[in-house]
């Protein structure tokens, strides 16, 4: 192992990210609130973590194009999950386990160890036999530069899982042992596997912590497991399940068998871009969750991930949302309160009422949060609609069929380019109001609804600053008790 060799690809990767950085950062693309990286590619977020009074998120990272490629970890710090300073890239590829063109390291988790921050991640590499995922350790002292295990990797594929379906591991530490849960493929069906260690080093294989038996598709990547008020939750987020980009399950956890009993189950977002999110616990004692804002599933691997890459970068991660538990065992999914310390122009449009056929315009711009509540026992619409990001020929549309307890989030006609309609359900059933929150930036839309237990995340490339937004009824009158709507200043 050297720690030379990656030292040099560090270099040369903050050399290319500062040739452009001041280009991309003035692309007209770019998120002004959203987590992104400086230029490139990301994807997965990693090693989330609130270290020595300080949030920490790790991500995927290609900084020498907008595509996908060989990954690095890159680095970032912050106190309030909304303002960033970048750190040096924490890894690069340079072992024969992890440097591989389309290979390197691949997402995994941190935790503290012996008072130093540890890593581990699936190193990906192909040295003859297709590609092998295995995961491996990197220690820092200082949480900025960190060294790879000179024993990695600490665990392989077991029989019977291929070695290219074999990553993602998400580690914490319950007593005195430390556990990590690993995604995982067999017969075609998709597992995390649960291993423990006492020292992060030496791992032994527990269960089979859950599994499909094909109705949650092939694959489970990038698990997240955790206790939320006496009741376990694992997130996953499978392929070849169709539509589904990221589930949750939430049950009972054995220690002893290592074995999970899920009683609910839920989607974390039903957008088309919430994918691969992991969650970690801070300082306020929040389970808050994170996600790369685009996914792999729902289109096809070489068409473009979007439009930004022209401009020397793509990826962004969703706002941060704090995960509580409701009675019925649902998740709730709240962006984080942090999110009103940039508010500014506060602009109230108290009660009002849309007739049918009607449209009010609501606000004028594209980056702002915007509070609803409907009155449904006076509303009788059957319908009805935001008209989002308004201009020209271009409008995203979110629809809220009050006869058919549906959502409906179109971007056909969103930016030129964005094609689908995401699908959420609408649990309106025996309830007086539904609570309903938008938070809108340069490039996306995440809408959020009945307690944030059922929420839309969309990526939107417009790029018209005076877009106007505006709602509308079918069929009959929305009557809104109240409604609040704020700009958001820039972070990033």
């Amino acid at each position: 192992m050297s720690r030379e060799i990656m030292q040099a690809a560090i270099d040369r990767a903050a050399e290319e990210i500062n040739r452009n950085r001041a280009k991309v950062s003035e692309a007209p693309s770019r998120q002004k609130y959203h987590f992104m990286a400086e230029t490139g590619w990301i994807n997965d977020p990693n090693g989330l973590i609130y270290y020595k009074g300080k949030y920490h998120f790790f991500y995927q990272y290609y900084p020498y194009a907008g595509f996908w490629d060989c990954m690095h970890w890159g680095h970032a710090i912050s106190d309030d999950m909304l303002h960033w300073e970048y750190l040096p890239l924490a890894l690069a590829p340079s072992e024969w386990y992890d440097d591989h063109m389309k290979g390197g390291c691949f997402s995994g988790s941190a935790i503290v160890h012996d008072d130093m921050l540890f890593l581990m991640y699936t190193g990906t590499a192909n040295n003859g036999n297709g590609f092998e995922q295995t995961q491996c350790i990197a220690y820092s002292q200082d949480g900025i530069n960190f060294t790879k295990y000179e024993g990695n990797p600490v665990l392989t594929a077991p029989e019977g899982i291929p070695t290219d379906f074999f990553r993602d591991p998400y580690v914490w530490k319950h007593n005195d042992t430390y556990y990590a849960v690993i995604g995982a493929n067999k017969n075609n069906m998709a597992q995390a596997l649960l291993y423990k260690s006492p020292d992060m080093f030496n791992w032994e294989f527990v269960n089979v912590l859950h599994e499909s038996r094909g109705e949650w598709g092939f694959m489970w990547e990038c698990p997240t497991f955790f206790e939320l008020d006496g009741k376990f939750v694992l997130a996953v987020s499978p392929m070849g399940a169709g539509e589904r980009t990221s589930v949750y399950f939430v049950g009972d956890f054995d220690y002893e068998t290592g074995k999970f009993f899920p009683q609910k189950t839920g989607e974390t977002d039903w957008g088309f871009h919430y994918y691969a999110p992991t969650s970690f616990c801070d300082d306020k004692n929040r389970r808050i969750m994170v996600a790369w804002a685009n996914c792999w599933d729902w289109m096809p691997f070489w068409k473009d991930w979007g439009p930004t890459y022209r401009e020397g970068w793509c990826g962004t991660f969703n706002i941060p949302r704090v995960a509580t538990l409701n009675e019925d065992l649902s998740l709730s999914f709240k962006p984080i309160e942090e999110i009103e310390s940039i508010r500014s122009g506060e602009e109230s449009l108290g009660a009002f009422t849309v007739a049918d056929g009607e449209t009010k315009n609501l606000k004028t711009g594209f980056c702002y949060e915007m509070k609803l509540t409907v009155d449904l026992k006076a509303t009788d619409a059957d319908s009805f609609s935001f008209l989002l990001r308004q201009s020209g020929d271009n409008k995203t549309v979110i629809t809220y069929d009050l006869k058919n307890y549906e959502i409906r989030f179109d971007v056909n006609n969103a930016d030129g380019w964005s094609k689908g309609v995401a699908r959420g359900p609408l649990n309106i059933m025996g309830k007086d109001e539904l609570d309903i929150d938008i938070l809108s930036d340069r490039s996306s839309v995440e809408i959020f609804n009945d307690n944030y237990t059922t929420n839309l995340s969309c990526n939107v490339y417009t790029k018209v600053n005076d877009e106007v937004n505006a709602i509308t009824a079918c069929g009959g009158s929305v009557v809104i008790k109240e409604a609040c709507s704020w700009n958001l200043e820039k972070t990033m």
